[in-house]
């Protein structure tokens, strides 16, 4: 069986879930050149990786670019076509010429989270239509799924579940690069890691901060990732001398040597589908304190990966982080579950044994 993949964004899901479903099927898979050709290395062997002059959005190549790739896809003659992101424009146009192929989409987000400026330039019918116009939907959560099905006129038989496997090519690179943790001053650290938009909950990691001013904890709060500005949040801030703000893009080494060295990862979201973050904690494994939006908490209670939290509420997070910092045996037990996690059930190897086993029952209902 052969599945052809797209992906236009996303890249550290594509690279752990096209890998590992490369090792239970064929898999050809197109990307644009500019966002993954440094990338190549981090893709199994087994991927066969074709990466494409893709246009941007507003880019009037798109038609011919389009053009090419229905050739492409012609050529290869796949059992189906997965894309693995709905926020796309152009490719709605390109669809009905693969009619014959099953289509199966990947729905990260069924709703565009408060402040994301990133997806809100995408006009609102593209993924919309995307959604409509393909055969199959995967989403990460149970939820997400009764989410879906509220939102369009989707048969539940034709939406599926399936994990956002482990991101573990940032750990692998510290161990390629023998790097550890930079950790001499006895300072337990908390990380809030990614995007920085409204919904990332930042203000209320702030509160609880504060609450935590007079405690004895020797605590230092890491807030990296480009997006919103911190530091409007400074008149709320306990101690602002407790934070180390990196509000910008963070490279590879950087991101691997920010996990190695927190203590604690926070999800304080006001909203949440699922988390690739949670799944970047996990490859490392440190333990996290989410908040009950989303996927989050049947996912970190149901493989013990951490504490949940009510959202929007600093006093119960301030509480956590107490819990957390306060015992080191709790967070080392938490720590390894989530290493287990990575390393097993939720493996890049496992989710693609559970997509290849799905494609087969997808593509099986189509012939």
């Amino acid at each position: 069986m052969k599945a052809l993949l797209l992906a236009s964004e996303l890249e550290d899901y594509t690279i752990s879930f096209a890998s590992g479903l490369a090792q239970h099927l064929k898999v050809v898979l197109a990307v644009p050149r500019r966002r993954y050709g440094h990338l190549a290395p981090w893709f199994d062997p087994a991927v066969d990786l074709r990466l494409l002059e893709w246009p941007r959005h507003r880019s009037l190549l798109n038609p011919w670019f389009l053009r090419g790739l229905t050739h492409l896809i012609r050529h290869e003659r796949p059992d189906l076509v997965h894309l693995l992101s709905n926020s796309t424009l152009w490719l709605n146009f390109a669809v009905p010429f693969w009619r014959s192929i099953p289509l199966v989409t990947t729905v990260h987000d069924v709703d565009v989270h408060p402040g994301d400026s990133d997806t809100r330039t995408l006009p609102a019918w593209a993924p919309k239509l995307m959604v409509r116009q393909s055969r199959h939907i995967i989403v990460h959560g149970d939820g997400l799924k009764q989410l879906m099905l509220d939102r369009y006129s989707k048969s539940a038989e034709n939406v599926h579940v399936l994990s956002h496997p482990a991101i573990r090519r940032y750990a692998d690179f510290a161990r390629q690069q023998k790097m550890a943790p930079c950790r001499t001053d006895g300072v337990l650290r908390v990380l809030l890691f990614g995007r920085i938009f409204a919904y990332k909950g930042l203000e209320h990691l702030v509160r609880a901060e504060a609450l935590l001013k007079d405690s004895s904890l020797d605590l230092c709060f890491t807030i990296a990732g480009r997006g919103d500005d911190p530091w409007v949040y400074r008149p709320l801030m306990g101690d602002p001398g407790r934070y180390d703000i990196r509000n910008r893009f963070i490279e590879d080494a950087e991101v691997a040597q920010l996990f190695l060295d927190t203590d604690i990862v926070v999800l304080p979201y006001t909203e949440a589908s699922q988390s690739g973050v949670l799944n970047l904690a996990a490859a490392f494994g440190r333990p996290v304190i989410v908040t009950d939006v989303g996927e989050l908490p049947a996912t970190v209670l149901s493989n013990g990966l951490g504490l949940v939290v009510p959202s929007g509420d600093g006093e119960s997070l301030s509480r956590a982080i107490r819990s957390l910092a306060q015992d080191r045996e709790l967070r080392c037990k938490l720590g390894a579950n989530a290493l287990a996690w990575s390393l097993g059930a939720n493996s890049p190897e496992q989710v693609g044994a559970q997509a290849a086993s799905l494609y087969r029952k997808m593509v099986g209902t189509c012939t």
